[in-house]
């Protein structure tokens, strides 16, 4: 059992105490907001931007600038998200879930393509380019920024890109030593994929939206 206990948990031997403790409160609040996504409830939002402040904070010391950006973002994006799923569009109804259009589309590759190439020259810059976990780092990291843009914008394919990016991260934080927060990509995995099949049945029972 004390191996387990080692292989999962050893690493955190290492880092205050005090580190450990907001890892653990931002997993919470990231939970809460992906949760609060799938049920499509604008608390997504504050809690999402609780979880990214701390993470900010934590990944800036420890110099993971890919995970740090993502967090930035995400708490920018929430911010926009928040304004985006409360504007009324009339008088009664405000922003509803939808499907993306062909626009928006070129728009996500765009976002995609274009964070690679931030990404790239800012570990370029910091001459971070010193294992593999960049390389999937930046690829992760543009997944993420459009997965987060389409979530602002209240669209179903996010989950599509969250699933995705997730996957990634399970393995890839618990590479970087940072189980807890490999075990909540691990929860965010499970939820995206109820979240997608719960916003697919809200555009069948709303057909108008899609």
């Amino acid at each position: 059992m004390n191996h387990i206990f080692n292989f999962l948990f050893g690493q955190y031997l290492e880092y205050e105490t005090a580190d450990v403790v907001l890892e653990i409160i931002a997993v919470i609040f990231g939970f809460l907001s992906v949760w609060c996504s799938k049920q499509n409830k604008i608390w997504v939002f504050p809690t999402g931007m609780i979880s990214t402040v701390i993470f900010v904070y934590l990944l800036f010391k420890w110099q993971l600038l890919g995970d740090m950006m993502i967090n930035a973002y995400y708490f920018l994006m929430s911010v926009y998200g928040w304004y985006i799923w409360t504007r009324k569009v009339d008088d009664s109804h405000v922003t509803p879930i939808s499907r993306t259009t062909p626009k928006e589309k070129k728009t996500s590759l765009f976002i995609f393509i274009g964070t690679l190439f931030f990404v790239y020259f800012v570990y370029q810059w910091f001459d971070k380019w010193t294992s593999w976990v960049a390389y999937v780092d930046t690829i992760t990291t543009a997944i993420f920024f459009v997965g987060m843009w389409l979530m602002a914008k209240r669209k179903i394919e996010n989950w599509i890109f969250w699933i995705i990016g997730d996957i990634i991260s399970v393995p890839l934080y618990f590479y970087k030593g940072f189980t807890f927060t490999s075990f909540q990509y691990l929860g965010f995995t499970i939820i995206a994929f109820y979240g997608y099949i719960a916003w697919k049945k809200y555009l069948h029972s709303n057909p108008q939206t899609v």
